[in-house]
């Protein structure tokens, strides 16, 4: 539970969290600062939170409170979304893929999640979803997508900074009428968001959810990818490994993370390289964060685990169980088959054991990491 009479201010965030290295820029305290919309809070010209104008900061905590790093809400969190270690609620667990090839061509892991954002949006379930698309070959940027064309368009996982809790701010602020300016800025009105996101993404809603702050309040399902780390692709170029397979950017087809980190390239070939191999241009705060699995999702999903082409399902949520058997009747998923029931739970109990590994392994790498920072040695 909150510590009674404890209060915190972005003064506190500052000092444990983005002076020790281990802000995520995810956002989520400027997107949902009670002062706001009063420029108290601002993301600097390097993705960081920091004053906009301090006299304005009404230390009410919120930014505290959300940030994924701090945890003054996890037994409230936990309690609320009925959390079981090690990896939390897990439901059902599927391989699956979109039925629909146009979705898989553009898709790095079966497009289970562009597939199931169709479904949703075409059923009036949602009026639009958080996604990422392509800025350059290397980068990404978040937007709001409210048509089939912009989903398709955002199809493929990506593993770069993407501030998708600050991009639902904007949302908030833009498509629902609170500002007086609202009908000349904004051609569209979102109040039904899904939002695609990595798990300090996820966990920020979450706890804002909790305390019924918005824009919070707009999503309305979380799809949550599996994280081992978010990093800069461009550093990858300077690998001695990327260099010994003489690689150009240019040749990239596509990025995905599976048991390894994968370089697909567009003359077919596939180059494995192992994990621990690009911790060092992973950024510093996914070093020192221990969430893997999106534990608070309705859905999470990733490549570990399935078949190339397929994606791993974890339903964690009743309203996720039941868009993803919607989605399945309605013939926009695919899901292996198994012939028997034994062969069903061996595989289910096969990916949770993986996903369980690897969540192990990213919680003690972040707290070996911590440690460091603690003892002033990082």
């Amino acid at each position: 539970m909150m510590e009674k009479g404890r209060t915190w201010s972005f003064a506190d965030l500052e000092s444990e969290v983005i002076k020790q290295g281990i802000c995520g820029k995810c956002g989520g305290c400027v997107s949902f600062c009670s002062a706001n919309r009063i420029g108290a809070l601002v993301m600097d010209e390097a993705g960081f939170p920091s004053y906009g104008d301090k006299d304005k900061c009404l230390e009410c905590g919120l930014c505290y409170m959300v940030c994924p790093q701090t945890h003054p809400m996890k037994d409230e969190v936990d309690e609320h979304f009925r959390w079981k270690p090690p990896i939390g609620n897990v439901l059902d667990v599927f391989s699956a893929r979109s039925a629909h090839t146009e979705v898989r061509d553009r898709a790095t892991d079966g497009g289970v999640v562009t597939s199931l954002l169709i479904h949703m949006l075409d059923k009036g379930l949602i009026d639009g979803a958080v996604v990422s698309v392509s800025a350059d070959p290397l980068r990404r940027k978040a937007v709001v997508a409210t048509t089939r064309e912009e989903l398709l368009q955002a199809a493929g996982s990506q593993f770069e900074e993407s501030p998708h809790l600050e991009e639902v701010g904007k949302g908030y602020t833009t498509y629902v009428p609170v500002v007086k300016s609202i009908q000349d800025i904004a051609p569209k009105k979102v109040r039904k968001l899904a939002v695609v996101g990595t798990p300090c993404q996820i966990d920020a809603i979450r706890k804002m959810q909790i305390l019924q702050i918005t824009p919070s309040d707009m999503v309305t399902f979380a799809i949550g990818l599996f994280c081992m780390q978010c990093f800069e692709v461009g550093n990858l170029m300077e690998k001695e490994v990327i260099k010994s397979h003489k690689i150009k950017v240019e040749d990239i087809a596509r990025v995905n993370i599976k048991e390894d980190f994968v370089l697909k390239m567009k003359s077919g070939i596939t180059i494995h390289i192992p994990l621990k191999e690009i911790e060092e241009i992973a950024r510093p705060a996914c070093l020192a964060c221990r969430l893997f699995a999106n534990d608070f999702a309705d859905i999470s999903v990733g490549g570990l685990g399935s078949p190339d082409g397929y994606t791993t399902v974890l339903i964690r949520s009743i309203k996720g169980k039941e868009m993803f058997a919607d989605a399945l009747y309605n013939g926009r998923l695919q899901c292996i088959s198994r012939q028997s029931a034994q062969e069903r739970a061996g595989e289910r109990q096969r990916i949770v054991s993986l996903v369980e590994e690897f969540a192990e392994l990213k919680k003690r790498r972040g707290e070996a990491t911590l440690e460091k920072l603690r003892a002033g040695g990082a």
